[in-house]
């Protein structure tokens, strides 16, 4: 037998190679971001495993800029990136994967 039969097959975890490219490099054009989100909706379990397991990464590369995370039940799942001079910027994550959400703030950390 073949050994690629018995091994899972490789995949890549997208979100946490976002997470890695952002780095240091999220103040650069962001003020702030804010991820609303449920405890408990479905449509923000993507959300809350981005949250579970890259806050901590982001946080830690970026240690004076504030990343909040709002809970409340039933809140749409929302990411909201704030820029200079008040402008703020929104993208829907209902119903997203984790890959998807980190998809989602590199979007809104590359725009200007």
């Amino acid at each position: 037998m073949y050994l690629a039969t018995f091994l899972p097959p490789f995949r890549t975890n997208m979100a946490a190679s976002v997470v890695r490219t952002l780095g240091s490099s999220l103040a650069k054009n962001l003020r702030e971001v804010r991820l609303h989100l449920s405890q408990s909706c479905a449509g923000s379990q993507g959300a809350r495993e981005f949250v579970e397991q890259h806050y901590v990464t982001l946080k830690r590369s970026n240690p004076d800029f504030p990343i909040l995370i709002r809970e409340c039940s039933g809140v749409r799942a929302t990411l909201w990136a704030r820029y200079a001079h008040g402008r703020e910027c929104s993208v829907s994550v209902e119903n997203m994967s984790c890959d998807e959400v980190a998809s989602a703030l590199n979007g809104l950390a590359q725009n200007k």
